[in-house]
């Protein structure tokens, strides 16, 4: 495939600082004219070939290996080439400016991306996960970005949209032929595969939501009246004294936030100021922003003081809609084991966060409420945007079949086209200029 762009671009392709190797990439149509006066070797395409690489007077910046690999077979999809010198940030510098001399541009973050997309060497959720591949901080996240990458969800998503056209095209057909003495949208057969439609999406949305967990992780807040044990339940997530632990009431005033893993699965966890009626102004502003942090978690554990009646009081002062998790803490002092109950009202955990009996149940619990497993092989990375498409694409396909059931069949044509292109916004089969522009602005340079 020819390259859609014009110009060559270059960026330092390693991380900042100082290190055994650095890499500086080169794409565009003129890497051939800027390696000659630069390496003075003949470049062999995927061959490593060691070279001094030269200033404007012929002095070696630097030496290493070269290797060029020629369009379309690059990651680009146009000529590439990749000088592999040392890591030193002022040598990766002074080698990075000769390039641009000799008529290379620096690229923009994600340039060498969006360079893939546009040349058709990646989908738009490919490219997304090779920012997530680089982003992710468990085994699993890395497993699931592989996913993404190697095309399991755009495969999914284009099976889709290929129903969909096909379902369009049938839909398009009966209406065009409505003089037909068979009415072919009142058979049962559209709405049959309207429904199947409909159920696929659902499917998918499931396993892409399970994807978008391990990409950024669910919010956490610990929330109770003081010295319930906050403090010391972040503490014992973390395994590290993060949070000052007293006896003295109101020792937390302000919000402590901390990213932790169970068993590969991110949280944000969320330490915030005791709940009470306060005259102290920090306190104050400590149990304001407590609230805040509240309404915006995606799990609340209230801390509840098993050895205090009044403790569970502070669930009244609490949004009625959100997600509780009752945690009764200090077993140890009323000689009750630790257990996990399922009520009408939620679920309530028994438990010590000073022996840790029940600790455990805690953090099974915590999977469970995100459907997290230790076995996810079937789930791949996803973005907040996929899964509003697919959410607005399954929305779409109701309301298709709800016009199927009243007889109008141009807006059943009409939803099925809205929610194809939906759907195609994942993989940037439609997408607009705005959107790429997000996308990739948020890679790193180099990439």
């Amino acid at each position: 495939m020819e390259s859609l762009t014009q110009d060559t671009i270059a960026a330092i392709a390693t991380p900042p600082g100082n290190g055994g190797v650095g890499i500086i990439r080169i794409s565009g149509p003129a890497v051939k004219q800027i390696a000659v006066p630069l390496t003075k070797k003949e470049l062999k395409p995927r061959h490593a070939v060691f070279s001094a690489f030269l200033d404007a007077n012929n002095i070696t910046i630097d030496s290493g290996l070269i290797l060029f690999f020629p369009g379309p077979h690059s990651y680009t999809g146009e000529d590439t080439l990749e000088l592999q010198g040392h890591g030193g940030s002022v040598v990766l510098d002074m080698l990075l400016k000769r390039v641009l001399e000799l008529g290379a541009r620096l690229a923009r973050p994600g340039e060498f991306t969006e360079r893939a997309f546009l040349n058709g060497k990646l989908d738009l959720a490919q490219a997304e996960a090779v920012a997530d591949l680089i982003e992710s901080s468990t085994e699993q996240s890395v497993r699931s970005a592989q996913k993404s990458m190697q095309g399991v969800f755009s495969g999914q998503v284009n099976a889709l949209v290929e129903e969909l056209t096909e379902l369009r095209i049938y839909v398009e057909a009966a209406i065009d032929f409505v003089d037909e003495e068979i009415d072919f949208l009142s058979d049962g057969l559209v709405e049959k595969k309207i429904s199947q439609l409909a159920d696929k999406v659902t499917d998918i949305l499931n396993t892409a939501q399970q994807g978008q967990l391990l990409r950024d992780g669910m919010t956490v807040v610990l929330a109770g009246k003081p010295n319930a044990g906050k403090s010391s339940l972040l503490n014992a997530l973390t395994g590290q004294e993060t949070a000052i632990v007293t006896d003295i009431a109101g020792t937390t005033r302000d919000v402590l936030r901390e990213r932790i893993q169970i068993d590969g699965m991110p949280l944000h966890v969320i330490d915030t100021a005791g709940l009470r009626d306060s005259n102290n102004a920090v306190e104050k502003e400590g149990i304001k922003r407590a609230h805040q942090e509240i309404e915006k978690a995606d799990r609340v554990l209230l801390l509840i003081d098993s050895t205090d009646p009044e403790s569970e009081s502070v669930v009244k002062t609490l949004p009625p809609d959100i997600q509780i998790t009752k945690i009764y803490n200090k077993i140890d002092l009323m000689g009750i084991e630790p257990e996990i109950v399922q009520t009408a009202h939620g679920c309530h955990i028994y438990l010590s966060i000073k022996t840790g009996a029940g600790m455990d149940l805690l953090r099974k619990h915590l999977k469970q409420v995100v459907g997290f497993n230790d076995a996810m092989d079937d789930v791949f990375i996803a973005r907040r945007r996929h899964i509003e498409a697919l959410k607005t694409g399954k929305q779409f396909i109701q309301h298709a079949l709800q016009q199927l059931q009243q007889h109008s069949g141009e807006l059943v044509a009409e939803d099925l086209r809205q929610a194809q292109n939906c759907l195609a916004e994942i993989t940037g089969e439609v997408s607009s200029d705005e959107l790429l522009g997000r996308i990739f602005s948020s890679f790193c340079i180099g990439k």
